[in-house]
C-alpha cells in the first residue's frame, strides 16, 4: 500500500467525510463491472466536488443532448459533489473516482474504456491522466484557469508541468491562462471562457416558483444576502435592523439549529424562516431566513440589490447566480482571485465593500437613487450574457 493510500485509509479513522470517500471508492469497480455496457461508448467526465460538476455541467447535457450515441461516465472526488449528484440523470453511471494510484487508474480505465474524457478546471491526476495518453484517449481540461503563482510556472515546477502534456487541448477561462502556459511549452490551447456563464443561465431559465418569496417581497424594495457567514453579517444585519425602508432575505451558507438562533437573535425586525410560514405570513415580515438548500438561485429573481457572501473569509462564493437577475451584486474584499466577480466589478454590476461604513454608503446611494441601482444591475445582467458560448465553442472544438 502506497503512501497515499495508506494516508487516506488512516484519515478515514477520524474523519467522517473522508470514510464516506474511502467507502465509495471501494464500490467503484464492483459497480463499474455491473453497470458498464461493454459495447457502449463512454465519455468521462471527473469533477472534483459540487462547484466544479456545475462548471461541467452545460457540457455534460449538450452532448448528451447532440451525440445520443455516447453514454456518459461522471466520477466525483468529494462526498459534497457524489452525495448531491449520485442520482443525477444526465449520466449513465455516477460514481467515486478511486485513489491515483497506477493500480487503480489501470483497473478503472480497463473496465470503463473510455473513447474520451474531461477533467473540469483543476483536475491533474497524474496516472491517470499518463494512462490515458499511452491509451491514445483524447482527453480535455475545461474551464481551467491558470495563475503565475501556481507550481506549474515556479522554478522547481518542471516534474509537475509534465501532466499537463497528457492533454490533448486544454480550454481555459481567459488569455492570461494561454500565454502562461505557452511559457512551459504547453501549445494546446483553446480561450474560450467559463462555463459557468452558461450554467447560470440554463438555472435562470429553470428557476423556482416561490409563492413565500414572492408575497414576502411584492411592493417592496428587496436587498438578498445569499451564502452569508457570520463576518458579513456582521455588516448588513445592523444596516437592516435601523434601514426598515429594506426588506432583506437572508441565505446562510451554513443552515443549522445552533446557526440560525444565532441570526434569529441579532435581527431585531420580524423575521420568519422559510420551511415554517406561510405566504400570507411572510407577506407581513420584514425579514426571511432561507432556512434550507436549494433555493437561492430561485431567491434572486425575487430582489433587487444582492449580497455574496465569503468575502470576508476564504472567497466569495457564486456572484453569477445573482448577476444574471440584472440586479448589482456586492461582495468583500476577497475576490482577487475570482474573475467573474473582477469582471462584474469592471462593467459596473459589482460592487467590493470593506467594511460597514462602505456598505452604508453603497445602500443609501441605491435607495436615493433608483436609476443608478437600475442601471447597475442591467450591467450586472449584461455581463454574465456577453460571457456565454464556452460550452458551443468546446462542442465544435471536439466534436467538429
Amino acid at each position: 500500500m502506497n503512501l497515499l493510500v495508506a494516508g487516506v485509509a488512516i484519515a478515514s479513522i477520524f474523519d467522517h467525510k473522508v470514510k464516506r470517500m474511502w467507502k465509495g471508492e471501494h464500490r467503484t469497480l464492483p459497480l463499474l463491472r455491473e453497470k458498464v455496457d461493454p459495447e457502449a461508448k463512454y465519455i468521462w467526465f471527473h469533477a472534483a466536488s459540487l462547484g466544479e460538476f456545475e462548471q461541467g455541467r452545460p457540457l455534460i447535457e449538450s452532448i448528451r443532448r447532440l451525440h445520443p450515441e455516447y453514454k456518459i461516465l461522471l466520477t466525483f472526488f468529494s462526498p459534497s459533489g457524489y452525495e448531491v449528484r449520485k442520482d443525477y440523470q444526465g449520466a449513465d453511471i455516477v460514481c467515486y473516482l478511486p485513489l491515483d494510484t497506477v493500480r487503480n487508474a489501470r483497473r478503472f480505465l480497463r473496465t470503463v474504456r473510455p473513447v474520451m474524457a474531461f477533467f473540469i478546471k483543476y483536475e491533474f491526476w497524474y496516472n491517470y491522466l499518463h494512462i490515458l495518453r499511452h491509451r491514445g484517449v483524447p482527453t480535455y481540461s475545461v474551464s481551467s484557469i491558470f495563475r503565475p503563482g501556481q507550481i506549474f510556472f515556479r522554478w522547481y515546477g518542471h516534474q509537475y508541468t509534465k501532466v499537463l502534456g497528457c492533454f490533448t487541448k486544454f480550454f481555459v477561462q481567459n488569455e492570461q491562462s494561454r500565454q502562461l502556459l505557452s511559457t512551459i511549452g504547453v501549445q494546446q490551447v483553446e480561450v474560450v471562457g467559463d462555463t459557468r456563464f452558461d450554467r447560470v443561465l440554463q438555472i435562470k431559465a429553470t428557476s423556482k416558483h416561490l409563492p413565500i418569496v414572492e408575497a414576502f417581497s411584492k411592493g417592496h424594495p428587496v436587498f438578498v444576502a445569499g451564502s452569508s457567514w457570520e463576518p458579513d453579517e456582521d455588516i448588513f444585519v445592523e444596516y437592516f435592523n435601523a434601514h426598515p425602508e429594506w426588506r432583506i432575505i437572508i441565505a446562510p451558507h451554513v443552515v443549522n439549529e445552533d446557526r440560525l438562533q444565532k441570526l434569529l437573535g441579532r435581527l431585531k425586525r420580524y423575521t420568519v424562516c422559510y420551511t415554517v410560514t406561510t405566504p400570507e405570513e411572510a407577506a407581513k415580515a420584514e425579514c426571511l431566513i432561507i432556512n434550507c438548500y436549494g433555493l437561492l438561485s430561485s431567491v434572486y429573481h425575487y430582489g433587487q440589490v444582492a449580497y455574496v457572501g465569503g468575502g470576508f473569509g476564504v472567497g466569495i462564493h457564486n456572484v453569477l447566480e445573482a448577476g444574471v437577475w440584472n440586479m448589482p451584486v456586492i461582495f468583500g474584499p476577497n475576490n482577487q482571485r475570482f474573475q467573474e466577480a473582477r469582471g462584474l466589478i469592471k462593467a459596473g454590476g459589482g460592487f467590493e465593500i470593506r467594511d460597514y461604513t462602505s456598505f452604508a454608503a453603497l445602500m443609501d446611494r441605491f435607495h436615493a437613487h433608483p436609476d443608478e441601482l437600475q442601471s447597475a444591475g442591467k450591467k450586472a445582467g449584461d455581463f454574465v450574457k456577453s460571457c456565454t458560448g464556452a460550452t458551443e465553442m468546446i462542442i465544435k472544438s471536439v466534436f467538429g
